[in-house]
Order: structure tokens, then sequence, then C-alpha cells
């Protein structure tokens, strides 16, 4: 029973599996003949597709094939005309240049012509410079057959001529500028000057390099000596001076460069002399309190400046290197005394002229601050007073002043001329300078060799202290032409190389003399 049930069973599986199988396969086949239909369609479609793509590609081609002609046989009519015009622009072209070829035949013809023409002048101008050279070497002959002069001689005497009217017209017009200059210019500037002079006095100061104590007795000298010598050691180590003791009666001499130092220095042993206690700790204690005097009077001889000239809103600095300035000498001139002088001067002529006479004593006063610090500092007293009056702030009219006041740099103002003018004048007047021996004769010397290197120069004299130099001519070499020139000639030269205060004038002298005896 049971196996029939499995058996059943299995028949039934069986059953169950082939009717799947049929249902599938009969799917299967009702399936692919859908499917057969479909591809049936879908490749009648395609090919009704190929149909009218085969028939569209057809027109666009007969179009294109159209086009193209047409677009062809356009180019074709274009490129015709465009040959067409330039055949014509190459026969304009031709015909052109057939023309210019006609035009420079003819032109070479011309010109051909015109080189037979030249060279037939040429040949006829150079006969006619040989017979003209001809006719003047004859014309010379004859000129110096008559004369009696060679060529040459006859060029040397027209020299000579020519010469000799240049020198007169030269001369003559030296004179002429000279006179007009003086009559324009000198009358008013010695007006202006003299005036400035004639209200301006000061002191004329003398130059030391070295100053006197006197003692009470001679004793003293041994007590400034000291003891093995340590009080001179001393004081001269703490001061920087020079003492000399000598046997000079009742006297000490104090010797040094430095006017400062010497006036410490001079200060502090008349305090010595005075107390009596003289040994190396009093005499370090006299020096400290002989400087602070010093620096003391310094300043207020600055002020004391500042008020007589009428300059205010000086930097104190300023004022006190003023005021250094009083143990300060130049050429036996008082430094400080000098300043003050080209600060009144200077404000004169300002006044006269008519610019602002404060700034012009104010740069007066300040020109020659920079000689306060000389000894101290490298550079002139130009750069140095140029540069403290740029630290303290001066104007750029009082520092161009003191800049150009020797001429160092051109003036920018006519305060700096002022100035210029203001400082010469106090350096150059009578008795305000002491120069040395040495330098006195050598530029009298100097003046000398410098005139009578000048040919037709007899003699010269150097006079009134080298101010003049009169110069005696030969008066059959020089004439009064030659003279003038050479007057000029010498004061340029002497301008050049010469260094000198204010002027000199050149003097030169012709004179010719017819001397007989009455026998």
């Amino acid at each position: 029973m049971p196996t029939i049930a499995i058996i059943i069973l299995v028949v039934a599986i069986v059953a169950v599996v082939a009717a799947v199988f049929i249902t599938r396969s009969v799917t299967l086949a009702n399936k692919e003949k859908e499917d057969r239909t479909k591809v049936e369609s879908a490749e009648h479609k395609a090919r009704e597709i190929i149909d009218d793509a085969l028939k569209t590609a057809e027109t666009k081609k007969r179009e294109a094939l159209l086009e193209a002609k047409e677009e062809a046989l356009k180019h074709k009519n274009e490129f015709e005309k465009e040959t067409k015009e330039r055949r014509n622009e190459l026969q304009k072209f031709e015909r052109r240049v057939l023309q210019k070829e006609e035009t420079v035949d003819k032109k070479l013809e011309s010109i051909e012509k015109r080189e037979a023409s030249f060279a037939a002048r040429e040949e006829e101008i150079k006969k006619q410079k040989a017979e003209i050279s001809e006719l003047h070497q004859q014309r010379v002959q004859e000129l110096e057959r008559i004369s009696g002069l060679t060529s040459e001689q006859a060029k040397d005497y027209l020299l000579k001529i020519v010469e000799e009217d240049i020198k007169h017209d030269t001369a003559k017009m030296i004179k002429e500028y000279d006179a007009q200059a003086k009559d324009e210019a000198s009358k008013k500037a010695r007006d202006y000057i003299v005036t400035a002079i004639q209200k301006c006095a000061a002191d004329h100061v003398a130059e030391t390099t070295i100053s006197v104590v006197q003692l009470p007795n001679d004793e003293m000298k041994g007590r400034i000596i000291g003891r093995e010598g340590r009080n001179i050691r001393t004081l001269e180590t703490m001061t920087g001076v020079d003492l000399i003791i000598d046997d000079t009666p009742e006297a000490v001499i104090l010797s040094g460069f430095d006017p400062i130092r010497r006036e410490v220095a001079r200060i502090a042993l008349e305090k010595l002399i005075v107390d009596g206690r003289i040994h190396p700790a009093r005499i370090e204690e006299m020096v400290e309190k002989a400087q602070k005097e010093v620096e003391v009077m310094m300043r207020e001889e600055g002020e004391a400046a500042t008020i007589e000239v009428g300059v205010h809103g000086i930097h104190p600095e300023l004022v006190k290197l003023l005021g250094k300035m009083k143990f300060r000498s130049s050429y036996g001139q008082n430094a400080l005394k000098h300043s003050i002088e080209v600060a009144h001067l200077s404000g004169l002529l300002a006044a006269e002229v008519g610019i602002d006479v404060r700034t012009a004593k104010r740069a007066g006063l300040l020109h020659d601050i920079g000689k306060s610090l000389d000894h101290e500092m490298e550079g002139t007293h130009i750069q140095i007073g140029a540069d403290l009056c740029r630290k303290y702030k001066e104007s750029p009219i009082v520092i161009n002043a003191v800049e150009s006041h020797h001429g160092d740099v051109d003036p920018e103002t006519l305060c700096a001329c002022i100035v210029q003018a203001a400082d010469t004048i106090s350096a150059a007047r009578p008795g305000a300078r002491r120069e040395t021996l040495e330098t006195y004769t050598n530029r009298l010397k100097q003046l000398e060799e410098i005139t009578n290197s000048y040919k037709g120069v007899d003699k010269s004299f150097a006079i009134q202290a080298g101010r003049e130099i009169r110069v005696m001519v030969v008066p059959e070499q020089v004439s009064d032409d030659d003279m003038v020139i050479m007057a000029r000639d010498i004061s340029k030269q002497i301008e050049a190389e010469l260094e000198y205060p204010g002027q000199i004038k050149v003097n030169v002298i012709r004179e010719s003399r017819a001397i007989e005896y009455a026998k």
C-alpha cells in the first residue's frame, strides 16, 4: 500500500513536472512566435527607414552637388574677374614702366650732354685759373718792384698795423667800460661803505699768545715752583699752559696757543697768589673755580655782545660760543670784537640798500662763530660755523651768509653779499689786523716779482704797506694802449695768485723825457 502511494506520489510529481515543462514549452513557443513577429515588424520598419534615408541622402547629395557647382561657378567668375583686373593693372604698370624708361633715357642723354659741357667748362676754368695765377704772380712781382718790399714783409707790415689798431680799440673799449662801471656802481658802493665805516668805531686789539701775572715779590716764584717743581707741574698739567719763570722781576709768564686755557691759568694763579696757600690740592681747587668763572664770563660776554648789537633769540649755546670768541684772535684782531664790528657794518649797509637790518646784523654777528671751535674740531671755521647754525635752527639766509663770507660757496641773497663786504671792511681797514713781518715782506716781494715779469717793465715798487704797486715802463717798448692792457693783466694776476686783505692799486706809469744840454 505504501509503495503504491509512493508510486502514485512519484507519478503525480512527474506529472506535475511534465505539466510544468509542457506549459513552459508552450509559453516559450508562444513567446518565440511573438518575438519573431516583432522582429519581422522591426525589420520591416528598418527597411522602410533605410529606404527613406537612402531617398533623403540621394536628395541631399543632389542638392550638395548643385550647391557645389554653383559655388564653383561663382568662384570661377570671381577669379576670372580678379584675373582680368590684375591683368589690366599689369598692363597699366607696364605702360608706366615704359614711360619711365623713356624718361630715364632722355635724362641720361641730357646728363651726358651736361657732363660733356661741364668737362669743356672745367678745361676752360683750368686755363683761366692758370692765367689768373700767372697774372697774380706778375702783379705781386710788380707790386714788390714798385714798393721795394717782398710779400712776407708786406704781410708783416699789414699785421703790425692791424695789431696796433686792435690794441688801440681794445684799450679804448676797456677805458670806456671801466669809466661806465665806475660811474654807475663805484660811486654808490663807495658812499655806502664810507657811511658805514664812519658810523662804526671799534677797538684795535693786538694778538697775544702769552699772559703776564704780576707777583708781590720774587720769593713767590719759589713757592709757585714748589718742592722739586710739584706745584708748577700740577698747574701746567691741570691747565695745559706753560709757566715761564725767568729773571723777569716780580712776574710769571703764561704761554699757550689756547687763550681760554691761558685765561684759566691766569685767574687760578692770581687766586693762589692772593690766597698764599700753594700746593697741588689747592691748585686743583683754584683751577676748577677759575674754569667756572671763565664759563660764566663767556656767557656774560656773549650776552653783552647780543645786547650791544641788538640781536635777540639766539640759542644759548651759540651765545656761549660767541663769548668764547673773546679769547680768540686772528691776525691780531679780537674775534668777538671783529664779529660785533661786522654786525654793525652789516646793519648799516643793509639800511643803506633797504633790506632787513636785524637779519643782516644776526648774520654778521654769527659769521665767524666757527672760530670758537676750530681748535677743537676738524674742518675750517666756515664749515664748523655753518654746521653750528644748522644745528641750532638758524635761518637759511644766515647759514648761507656764514658759508659764503669767504667765497667758499656762492652767495644766494643780498644779505650774504653785505656780510661778505662788511667782513672785508673790518679786516682791511688800517690798524685792524697785524700781520707777521715774514708774511708782509713775502707779499711785497711777490708783488714786485709779478710786475717785473712783464715785458717792457723797467722798475716796480710796492708802497703803502703793499696796498699799491707802482710800475715804471720803458716808453719806447710800451705804448699808452699797451699800458692800459698791462695794468688790467697785472691786477688779474695778482687776484689769482696772492691772498691779501682789502685791495691793491696797480699804478702803471709811462714817462717820456727829452734831455739836451746847453754848452
